[in-house]
């Protein structure tokens, strides 16, 4: 029986038996077995000795075939895997045949690779990129891949943005990554967020967290229409992008709404919120990351079922809306996460630590919080949940829409700063209420302000700096 163990002695002391072994396998399972398990070959290796199986028909054996060659890292078999790149009937084997080929870090490869920047498949494209990269001080490589600027794959665009066109931050260079500032630090300012944020800097927070008010669902949101709706979210959205850091979250809880009918002549109107926000976000230049499902107990939602439990009628069924959606995106940057992480001291990052279990599914399930004055508040363990795995400590965490403050409760509970935005006067005085004895506050300066007061600060901020 053939084992791991005995493919490796043989690698050691019979190599010629290790050739004889992987000619006389007729089972492609054995053959498999024998190509999976080589690992790191010896410097005497013949490659030769195993091509023949470049024909079989698995393409996973051919796949591992190509594996192993490409671990030699030897252009005398540039010839074959160029004809298995060009040729095979299988993306993996193609893609994985073009790996190899860039191992060889050839120039005589060059002229093949150019021609498959043609490709159909983007999945072949992008590794063929990959082994380019290593060429692009070449002028004509340099041009080839330029041109792929316009190419109409977006994850090509990316590379070739991040490689050849690099993204120019506004960030204020005075003001480190991981900085906020201290006028910003534990605020909530009374009024319409979009006339607020005209004074909050670039770049000056680390993440947001909110949930916009829902379309004419509440008395406190009523808009002449949905597009009407759709358009102040994207205006205060896009003003969120400019505020936010290089490379940081901006997180959104949103479900879809119901608007009730007029009469029983009439049909209720279900609006898409998550779906329909979505494209202006990625437009205005927000990554998507992940989608969030954030379930409550059946029981604590209105039921719609109630009708269809009684005639069972077809056409008529109504679920019960347990979910909303937790949509997590990115400020687009070049720079990977590490990048943002290796910003702050080491310090920092152990105190930030998510230690002890945690929710590994993209399925919350969090029981809603009810709140005597406000309609629609966030649970504190969903906020604490975001800003554990979004943020570091002494970050600066904003919700435009605050309503009751949870946000700046769990942010203070959790070593962050918080600043928050509220219209309505009740609200504001609701987090008055709940944070009020509770905040770090200095005795210099007011922290629960109006516009007025907070574009004053903001003026007296950029005249020090």
């Amino acid at each position: 029986m053939i084992t791991k163990e005995y493919i490796k002695e043989l690698k050691i002391n019979n190599i010629g038996e290790l050739y004889r072994l992987m000619q006389e396998q007729k089972d492609n399972r054995a053959v498999l077995f024998l190509l999976e398990n080589l690992g790191r070959l010896p410097s005497n290796f013949d490659g030769k000795r195993f091509t023949f199986l470049l024909e079989n028909k698995n393409a996973q054996v051919r796949f591992w075939v190509v594996k192993n060659i490409g671990k030699l890292s030897d252009t005398s078999y540039l010839e074959i895997i160029s004809r298995i790149a060009t040729e095979d009937q299988n993306s993996t084997v193609r893609r994985e045949a073009i790996s190899t080929i860039g191992r060889m870090r050839t120039a005589k490869a060059v002229p093949l690779l150019i021609e498959m920047l043609n490709d159909s498949d983007p999945k072949i494209v992008l590794q063929v990129i990959r082994a380019l990269l290593v060429f692009k001080s070449n002028i004509i490589v340099k041009e080839k891949l330029e041109n792929l600027n316009n190419h109409p794959n977006e994850m090509i665009q990316s590379v070739i943005q991040k490689e050849f066109f690099p993204q120019k931050t506004s960030s204020d260079s005075s003001m480190r990554h991981t900085e906020c500032l201290d006028f910003m630090k534990n605020v909530v300012v009374q009024g319409d967020v979009r006339n607020i944020l005209k004074d909050v800097p670039d770049e000056s927070i680390h993440l947001t967290f909110t949930s916009p008010p829902y379309y004419n669902a509440r008395d406190y949101s009523i808009y002449q229409s949905y597009k009407e709706y759709l358009g102040f979210l994207v205006s205060v959205f896009k003003e969120i992008y400019r505020i936010t850091k290089e490379g940081r979250f901006f997180v959104l809880n949103t479900s879809p709404v119901i608007i009730p009918r007029i009469s029983r002549q009439h049909s209720s109107k279900r609006y898409p919120i998550p779906f329909d926000i979505h494209p202006y976000l990625v437009q205005m230049g927000w990554e998507f990351i992940d989608d969030i499902v954030w379930a409550k107990p059946e029981a604590s939602v209105k039921n719609r079922n109630a009708g269809f439990l009684q005639h069972r009628k077809p056409l008529a069924y109504k679920p019960n809306p347990l979910t909303e959606y937790i949509m997590v995106y990115r400020k687009k940057t070049d720079k990977l996460l590490d990048w943002n992480i290796r910003r702050y001291d080491w310090e920092t990052v152990k105190l930030s630590k998510v230690l002890g279990d945690y929710e590994t599914s993209n399925v919350w399930k969090i029981d809603p919080t009810f709140d005597r004055v406000h309609s629609a508040v966030f649970p504190i363990e969903l906020c604490n949940r975001v800003i554990k795995f979004y943020s570091y400590k002494e970050d600066l965490i904003f919700d435009p829409f605050a309503g009751s403050g949870t946000l700046g409760k769990s942010a203070m509970n959790l070593g962050r700063y918080f600043f928050l935005t509220e219209k309505e006067e009740k609200y504001v005085e609701r987090i008055k209420q709940e944070l009020g004895n509770k905040l770090p506050f200095t005795k210099e300066e007011p922290h629960i302000l109006n516009i007025e007061s907070f574009q004053k600060l903001a003026k007296r901020e950029k005249e020090i700096r």
